[in-house]
């Protein structure tokens, strides 16, 4: 929030509540008196040096070297004792968002991640420095120190039951930016990795929270040395504009996530895409008049002055600190590390995939700009671009050194750094004039992750430059070839998307919202309003199309994802690694997967191009009728990437939740509800245990028993019984095996009106992968296909195994029968 004058006007905790996204402080942008003086116009001869000499006649140099061994010292107001401040924000002690805590990579026996938090008040110079506490707490033997387990809040005396604040290592915190609202204080963290699982406690000393359910320690769990991270995954998390957030009990599916971290605690916390919903800045906020005017040319020049951007600036500021506080999404941000990708509602909905004309229009351009610095700053805990678009300066927006001096009066925004986890692109985006920033990491002993920025350069027609790709690939090969020399190499790759890319088409749609046809309609709209909830309010798309054009199953998308997919594949045959894809955006749960043509009878185990979609949406946002996913079922098609390469979205759906009945008994796998997912290796190091038994009679089924199917039907093991009777569903059998699989669990929501978010649990196995190169032929030179039921259409020979060598099946999987009715 902004920061309030000393003299506390109750009238303005009443406006706050008529309107949250406005400013606590009506005159937080008027001038001092001795601040006017100085400035007069700091362009004029004469004047920059009395501006300047205003800002520096009480500046000292902080004694505190930073923890990250940069040399950085805050600078601290001169003649304070860092407790007691005369200027206006209070004593810059109280916590208005946070702790908020992100993982970033790890290097031989060290795990590296930061901490975030917001304080209120500040500007170009801090007058009080936090320090954050860390300290190991113990070898990790259950969740005892939890929050409501002894911790303090809101810096109350420790119970008993607690660990002391004082952990023995003292973190200073590092000032990303600060202006006379908020100061966004860093602490980069490191922690030594163990020979078996450690759990660690951390606490900001001297600083009181404004929120009232706010422990003083938080806790978070770091994997042995040689065991993988436990992974959780979301995406889609906030409620789009209008909805009945009541009637969806809120965020509750975080009361489960929390349920399930006390439990089996997880390492890292993904975040598909839509960590926030900043929608509302077009209907409450300061959009509104520009998206009121209903005529396209009009709103397309409409300009994004230095005025508009400081309320487009509070706005996105505001609805972050909102969010990030509300329980029980702000207890996961403190307890479980973050690793995030945004899509488009951290901006606003569609950015990117409307026409080029309108995205290049200043608002878009404008608020691109703004809601990137949120999201470096809340997201990923960096200092944000000193300045950002405006139709004053809009050279200033660019990446570059060029600077608004508008936007940085009492204002400091320390200089970019990057981790060396990061593969920043090699060009700004098209409308955010930032450059992508993507991800290499590692989960652990042996998963891998990569995390692909598919926003900032995204337009209708690409997602991502030819360029990236290759930076990002080139990073992937040489980070694999090293584990691989140095004889740890890594078994899973996971890939974090913001949208699906094994997932039924919808071609027959798009072309009717693009036809001819739907101009009239559109005409109509403009002039009388007809049909006014069927079009967006940007460029008078029909609404849905942005979101179409959004899919990389979109007919303007298909090139660049073959491709991506082909390099993907290539990937997981040179390294023999088996790649699993996080997907979000659709708000609904599925499993899509792509997988050899069935004629080449390659086991899924051998098999490189078998890789699984994981679908997990949406983790708060309502979901989409029943209807919608029936309909999105009957598209489920099997399709052809390639004379190699099928593809189809999984039976993974045996049930309904609960004793639901969500959707038709036909439809097994599209899931219109809230969720998450769970993901855990089955670590080579488990000792065999009572379910192993049944694992290894398993493993003694003929491998053939899968040969030929069609996606349609189970691929493998691991897919065998898929669904709420799955090992990979039940707590206790997750990730308990030690065949070096990936246990996956899709936690599905129950009852939207239960605000306590039970879900029931769906799973499946997916198996590592075993390459073998040379063993299995290949489609690709042939002219013609081997008849097979799951390619209708197609003739011919193409199977490098001679039909007689084939040996008959003791035993076959029937294709997936309909849901008895519930």
């Amino acid at each position: 929030m902004a920061a309030h004058e000393h003299g506390h006007d109750h009238n303005l905790d009443e406006e706050e509540q008529r309107n949250p996204y406005a400013s606590a402080n009506k005159w937080r942008h008027q001038e001092s008196s001795s601040f006017a003086k100085a400035a007069r116009d700091p362009h004029s001869s004469g004047h920059s040096r009395e501006l300047s000499d205003f800002f520096n006649k009480e500046r000292v140099e902080g004694d505190r070297a930073a923890a990250d061994g940069t040399g950085y010292k805050p600078i601290i107001v001169g003649g304070t004792d860092g407790v007691h401040n005369a200027a206006a924000g209070g004593d810059g002690k109280e916590v208005v968002c946070g702790p908020l805590i992100n993982y970033r990579r790890m290097e031989n026996r060290t795990w590296y991640g930061s901490v975030l938090i917001v304080t209120k008040g500040g500007g170009e110079t801090q007058n009080f420095q936090p320090i954050l506490n860390l300290g190991r707490v113990e070898v990790a033997r259950g969740q005892q120190g939890l929050l409501n387990e002894g911790s303090a809040v809101n810096g109350d005396k420790v119970g008993s039951n607690a660990i002391s604040s004082n952990h023995g290592t003292d973190i200073a915190g590092i000032c990303l930016y600060s202006d006379p609202r908020n100061t966004f204080w860093a602490f980069p963290i490191t922690c030594d990795i163990a020979d078996t699982e450690t759990k660690w406690a951390y606490s900001i000393a001297d600083v009181h929270y404004k929120s009232k359910t706010q422990p003083k320690t938080n806790y978070f769990f770091v994997p042995a040395i040689d065991e993988s991270m436990r992974i959780m995954f979301h995406s889609c998390n906030g409620f789009s504009v209008g909805t009945d957030e009541e009637a969806w009990s809120g965020p509750a599916l975080w009361n489960d996530v929390m349920r399930s971290h006390a439990k089996s605690p997880f390492h890292v916390m993904i975040g598909g895409g839509d960590q926030i919903y900043n929608d509302g800045i077009r209907v409450n906020g300061p959009l509104r008049e520009w998206t009121d005017i209903g005529n396209p040319k009009k709103r397309r020049d409409f300009p994004f002055p230095e005025s508009l951007r400081k309320a487009c600036d509070d706005y996105y500021l505001n609805n972050y600190i909102r969010w990030y506080s509300t329980e029980p999404f702000a207890s996961a941000n403190g307890q479980i590390p973050q690793l995030n990708i945004w899509d488009d509602h951290d901006i606003i909905d569609g950015f990117g995939s409307y026409v080029n004309d309108f995205m290049n229009c200043d608002v878009f351009r404008g608020i691109g700009g703004t809601a990137h610095k949120y999201y470096m700053l809340f997201q990923h805990h960096l200092a944000p671009p000193a300045s950002t678009y405006t139709s004053d300066a809009p050279k200033a927006g660019e990446h570059g050194p060029e600077e608004d001096p508008k936007q940085l009066v009492n204002t400091y925004v320390r200089p970019q750094t990057f981790d060396p986890s990061y593969i920043i692109g090699s060009r700004p985006g098209p409308y955010v004039a930032q450059h992508s920033m993507n991800m290499f990491t590692k989960l652990g002993a042996r998963i891998a992750f990569m995390g692909i920025d598919a926003r900032i350069e995204r337009t209708r027609h690409q997602v991502n430059y030819e360029e990236t790709y290759d930076l990002i690939f080139n990073r992937v090969r040489e980070e694999l070839g090293n584990a691989q020399a140095a004889g740890q190499p890594f078994r899973h790759l996971i890939l974090l998307l913001g949208i699906p890319i094994a997932y039924p088409r919808l071609t027959w749609l798009e072309n009717v919202f693009s036809s001819p046809l739907i101009a009239p309609v559109k005409f109509l709209n403009r002039r009388f309003g007809f049909g006014g909830g069927v079009f967006n309010h940007f460029d008078g798309s029909v609404d849905l199309l942005d979101d179409l054009d959004d899919h990389y199953t979109a007919r303007t998308h298909k090139k660049e994802r073959n491709a991506l997919v082909h390099r993907l594949q290539e990937v997981c045959a040179e390294f023999s690694i088996r790649l699993t894809i996080l997907g979000g955006d659709v708000h609904l749960a599925a499993l899509g997967r792509f997988y050899s043509n069935p004629n080449l009878h390659i086991p899924v185990e051998k098999d490189h191009r078998y890789i699984v979609n994981v679908i997990s949406s949406a983790i708060v946002n309502k979901p989409p009728p029943a209807a919608i996913a029936n309909l999105l079922a009957s598209r489920n098609k099997i399709h052809h990437l390639d004379p190699d390469t099928d593809e189809t979205l999984m039976s993974l759906f045996d049930k309904d939740p609960g004793n639901s009945s969500k959707t038709r008994s036909s439809n097994r796998v599209t899931m219109p509800s809230r969720n998450y997912a769970m993901l855990t290796e089955n670590s080579p190091n488990n000792p065999d245990n009572a379910h192993g038994a049944e694992e290894a009679a398993d493993a003694d089924s003929p491998e053939n028993i899968f040969d030929g199917k069609s996606g349609h039907s189970f691929l493998s093991k691991g897919e065998s019984g898929a669904g709420t009777k799955h090992k990979a569903a039940d707590f206790e059998r997750h990730g308990k095996g030690n065949d070096g699989g990936l246990d996956v669990c899709i936690r599905v929501e129950i009852d939207q009106h239960d605000k306590e978010g039970k879900t029931e649990p769906y799973g499946l196995t997916i198996p590592a992968l075993d390459y073998e190169a040379g063993k299995f032929g290949t489609n690709a030179h042939s002219h013609h296909l081997t008849p097979h039921r799951s390619r209708p259409g197609t003739s011919g020979a193409a199977s490098t195994i001679p039909a007689t060598s084939i040996p008959s099946l003791p035993g076959s999987i029937p294709d997936m029968p309909e849901r008895p009715p519930q």
